[in-house]
Formats: C-alpha cells, sequence, structure tokens
C-alpha cells in the first residue's frame, strides 16, 4: 500500500481522501436515519430488536472508522496545508478555514458521541442520551463541510450522493412524524421545520455558493494554491 501511494504521489491521498469522505458520509447518513425512524420500531421476530441496535451501533462505528482515515489522508494530501490541529480544532486552518472548520467540529460531535457511547454504563442513560443527540447536529455539519471544501463538489456523482442522502434522511423525519402524531407536537414540528429550513437553505446556497463562480477563492482557499488548482483541473477533474 505505502509503495502504490510513493509511486503514485500526492494524487493517491486526494482519491482516498474524496473517497473515503463519500462513504463516510453514506455511513453517516444510515446511522442518522436508524436513529431518526427509532430503531425499536422496526423489531421482529425475525429481526429482534438487539439486532437492529447493533447493526445501528457498528454503522455508527464504521462511519467513525471511516472519518478517521478521511482525515490522515487529508493531512497526508501534499496539496492542501492541512495539520492534524486542523483537523481536530475548529476554524484554526488556512485552508478553507470556515469550511474546515465545520469538518472538524462535525469530528469532535463524532468523537463525543463515540466516547460517552463506550462510557454508556457509567454515566447513566439520560446523560448518555442527551449527548448522543450530537450525532443529529453533527450531520448537517458534515455536509456543508463536504460542499465547502470538496473539490470535486461539481461533480455529478457527488451531487446526486449528497441530495441522496439528504433526502433519505428528510424521509426519516418525515415517517417518525407521520408515525407518531400527534403526540410531541413542538418537538415534531421543530424537526419538519429544521429538515425544510436547511433544505431550503441548501436550494439557495448551492447556485451561488460551492456550484457557483469562482468558488476555490471566495471559499478561502490560499493564494498561493489557486493558480495550481487550476493545472491540476485536469488531472483530476474539478477545480480544488
Amino acid at each position: 500500500m505505502s509503495s502504490l501511494l510513493a509511486a503514485s504521489g500526492g494524487s493517491a491521498y486526494w482519491y482516498l481522501t474524496r473517497s473515503t469522505g463519500a462513504v463516510c458520509l453514506l455511513l453517516l447518513t444510515a446511522a442518522v436515519v436508524l436513529g431518526v425512524v427509532d430503531v425499536r420500531r422496526w423489531s421482529t421476530p425475525q429481526w429482534p430488536r438487539f439486532v437492529v441496535d447493533t447493526l445501528h451501533r457498528n454503522v455508527s462505528l464504521l462511519a467513525m472508522a471511516f472519518l478517521v482515515l478521511h482525515i490522515v489522508t487529508s493531512v497526508l494530501d501534499s496539496f492542501a496545508p492541512i495539520s492534524i490541529v486542523d483537523a481536530i480544532v475548529p476554524f484554526a486552518g488556512s485552508y478553507r478555514p470556515f469550511w474546515l472548520g465545520l469538518g472538524a467540529l462535525a469530528f469532535d460531535l463524532l468523537l463525543a458521541v463515540t466516547i460517552t457511547s463506550l462510557l454508556r454504563r457509567r454515566l447513566g442513560y439520560a446523560t448518555w442520551r442527551a449527548i448522543h443527540w450530537l450525532t443529529y447536529a453533527s450531520w448537517p455539519i458534515a455536509l456543508l463541510h463536504g460542499f465547502g471544501t470538496g473539490s470535486d463538489v461539481k461533480s455529478t456523482w457527488l451531487l446526486v450522493l449528497s441530495i441522496a442522502c439528504l433526502l433519505g434522511v428528510i424521509a426519516a423525519v418525515l415517517a417518525r412524524v407521520v408515525a407518531g402524531w400527534p403526540e410531541n407536537v413542538r418537538a415534531r414540528g421543530a424537526a419538519l421545520g429544521g429538515a425544510g429550513a436547511f433544505s431550503l437553505f441548501l436550494a439557495l446556497w448551492l447556485p451561488g455558493g460551492p456550484l457557483g463562480s469562482e468558488w476555490p477563492r471566495r471559499s478561502g482557499t490560499p493564494a498561493s494554491l489557486l493558480a495550481h488548482s487550476t493545472q491540476t483541473k485536469s488531472d483530476h477533474g474539478s477545480n480544488r
């Protein structure tokens, strides 16, 4: 593996960063969807509660593993000046600092959820459950991070993947609200309002943001890298 990366240069890390990021988004979306629709409602004699709960937990842990790999390859990629500190401390980097900072924030939230899940018995259910809600906050933050820092954000495959993940979460929210209506009207109304507001924001922001012109410059790419971005566009199929 190391010899292959050495032979192919930094581009290998670039492809690994993008691919692990995409897989991480898929896994995180799956974990959020399972949590939103309440996996306990799906228990059947063929799929008892502990099996479904185990699936939810394993998908979440796998998402965390791919996220760590995504961070490692981002740091090793020689194109962008991203350090391990930038990947952990939100908004501390020089490369697209706000959008990279969102990724660091999402990682910190998921790390807190992972650690507290391992200590669930010591913390108690109420404390664990309150912290566990951070997973739902990390998902839209991670999606915005992908749009803001993704060097191939205009690629059809990535747009389709991101929109499919968005629709999956919205469908899960709708299913959960309808299944439990009219109990907890305020909470369910807030969930619907939040999902709708986030979707509307993306629809209004994306055309003039990541899908618009000169996004690398406007997103905070250092000037020293902008010229090199144009040259590497043909290599990576998009503008960093």
